[in-house]
């Protein structure tokens, strides 16, 4: 049983590389299409699955289900099963059929969101959210494994940054979706609408998108574009290509530089409705807008990454990743400091933060040490960097949830929450990411 599972997933063999130019150019553009289209909407619904409990978080609390130091365990148990889960399915990513692993996941999370809006009993919460955390992790990693199988180190970049700007799309439809719903319906149906989009978006995929080139008697993306910029194709093994990647300084510094900007990340995704909520007043509808409108903002922030160090930069990564760092800073200090009442000012802060986040996470999250690794280890690369990111983000959860926690205060018989001590930490992540990425200035591209 365990052995069939394991084929069903596994890459296929090699077809007899096919001769006639014409069908070779005809088949690569057309699966290149396909799989483009399907990665980039694929990945961006798998955040629908994920981020619906930060929308749903002030509910849950008013209604007397669960409190904020709970909400950050569940958080919490999501993100460490993520980061498990992004290591281990890395590292499968370089050996699977993209097609059929990435779809079936998105599917497995759907059906996990249509059972957390069926319960009330926090233990239940936790353990199938962290189960969640495990079919989530499937999303990142096979998609750079396919944007590396079907596209060149030239033309990787500029794909790389529209690809990963997806997630802004999931993050959009969850903020701005999600909160209607709950607004509307309640809180469980924050996650059964999501759940049930979720399972239509998987069937889709599991017809878009494609394995190997090769297992369609393809030749190799290098061959076929004759891009050769990396290095020609390599024919060691994916075991030993993937201890490279384990033995990488680079790689392990920019894991732990992204972890760091994934707390950042993941504190204002997580506890920013919360935080508009108590701390400047605005309701769960216009919290989820504000949030969900500026991720459009991280949209062009990871498209125009790829694209600026591409054209600009000659695909070297650092100046911008400096300036992205500059800015995720600037921007979480804005937020922190504006004062309630000044609604463009809060949409300033947030539309630069989303900025900042969507360009570092195309370049810390993995562009750069995918630019320097063998690309037959793409997967290996992300499941790397994907622990130490969401092992950051993770832990911010449950430290948020703890300091948000003990930084409450009554006045006049109500709690109030403060997030102070919250942001504090969020800031000084932010400058140690900064910090640590510039160890890596003078990296080259190689294979």
């Amino acid at each position: 049983m365990f052995k069939a599972l394991i084929n069903y997933f596994a890459t296929g063999p090699d077809k007899p590389k096919l001769t006639d130019e014409a069908k070779i150019n005809r088949l690569y553009e057309g699966k290149r299409r396909s799989v483009y289209l399907s990665l980039v909407m694929g990945y961006g619904f798998f955040y629908t699955c994920r981020l619906s409990l930060s929308v749903a978080k002030k509910p849950m609390i008013d209604a007397g289900i669960l409190d904020p130091q709970q909400l950050g365990i569940i958080g919490a148990a999501l993100l460490y099963f993520y980061a498990i889960g992004k290591f281990a399915n890395g590292f499968l990513a370089d050996r699977a059929n993209i097609r059929r692993f990435m779809s079936w996941a998105l599917m497995s999370s759907a059906l996990i969101n249509l059972l957390f809006g069926l319960t009330s009993q926090f233990i239940f919460f936790v353990i199938i959210w962290g189960l969640n955390g495990w079919f989530q992790s499937i999303g990142s990693a096979p998609s750079v494994v396919s944007l590396c199988q079907w596209f060149s180190n030239k033309e990787r970049g500029t794909r790389y940054g529209i690809w990963a700007g997806a997630h802004n799309i999931g993050e959009g439809l969850t903020f701005i979706g999600t909160s209607f719903l709950i607004s509307v319906l309640g809180w469980r149906m924050g996650f059964i609408g999501p759940g049930l989009l979720c399972m239509a978006v998987a069937v889709v995929l599991f017809f878009t998108l494609a394995d190997r080139p090769q297992t369609y008697g393809l030749p190799h993306i290098s061959d076929y574009k004759k891009d050769y910029s990396a290095g020609k194709p390599t024919n060691e093994s994916i075991g030993k290509l993937q201890i490279q990647v384990l033995k990488s300084p680079v790689v392990w510094i920019m894991g732990l530089s992204s972890s760091l900007m994934y707390v950042c990340r993941y504190a204002i995704h997580s506890w920013g409705p919360l935080y508009l909520q108590v701390a400047k007043n605005y309701s769960i509808m216009e919290s989820g807008m504000l949030i969900g409108v500026n991720t459009a903002a991280g949209l062009l922030g990871a498209m125009s990454s790829g694209l600026l160090s591409d054209r600009f930069f000659n695909s070297r990564r650092n100046i911008p990743t400096l300036l992205y760092g500059l800015l995720l800073t600037s921007s979480l200090i804005f937020l922190y400091r504006v004062p309630p009442g000044h609604h463009w000012l809060d949409i300033a802060a947030l539309a630069c933060f989303e900025f900042a986040i969507g360009g570092l996470i195309v370049f810390l999250a993995g562009l750069i040490a995918v630019d320097v690794m063998p690309k037959k280890a793409a997967g290996a690369v992300k499941g790397v960097i994907g622990l130490f990111s969401y092992l950051g983000a993770a832990s911010q959860d449950w430290i948020s949830g703890f300091l948000i926690e003990s930084g409450k205060s009554t006045v006049a018989g109500e709690t109030v929450y403060h997030f102070d001590r919250a942001f504090y930490f969020w800031i000084g992540a932010s400058l140690l990411s900064m910090m640590l990425a510039c160890l890596v200035w003078n990296v080259r591209p190689k294979e």
